[in-house]
């Protein structure tokens, strides 16, 4: 599944799509696509591989931020039915827009955050009530 990224490139500033496949990222800009290659892409690609695997068992209702960054955007609403990937909210870090997706099935409980606040690493952010509770 491909992501907006923002990306900087010799100081200038551009919106791409990026999604890493095989263990190389694949970017698109302007409808042209590049593949790109780096270490830390092979890395993340068999991290991402390894934790599929155990994210289902260890998956909570409570949606927190790995780092510490301004929510963008809240994308769903107390009461809500999501599931698993989908994106609930869009946090800035480090000048890059990431999604925060939902770890599982479920209803959106509680929405912890505002648009616009800056919020610390491991803070929760919204609560999901499991969808077989």
């Amino acid at each position: 599944m491909s992501e907006k990224r923002k990306i900087i490139v010799d100081g200038q500033e551009f919106e791409v799509d990026i999604e890493l496949i095989d263990g190389k990222w694949e970017v698109t800009l302007s409808g042209k696509t590049f593949i790109v290659e780096s270490d830390s892409a092979k890395r993340h690609f068999r991290r991402a591989r390894e934790s599929e695997s155990i994210s289902k068992i260890g998956a909570t209702g409570t949606i927190s931020s790995a780092i510490p960054g301004k929510v963008v955007s809240i994308l769903v609403s107390e009461g809500d039915s999501i599931s698993a990937g989908d994106v609930v909210l869009v946090l800035e870090a480090m000048k890059m827009q990431n999604e925060i997706k939902a770890t599982i099935d479920g209803v959106v409980s509680e929405i912890k955050c505002d648009a616009g606040e800056r919020v610390e690493a491991n803070v929760p952010l919204l609560e999901i009530i499991p969808e077989n509770m």
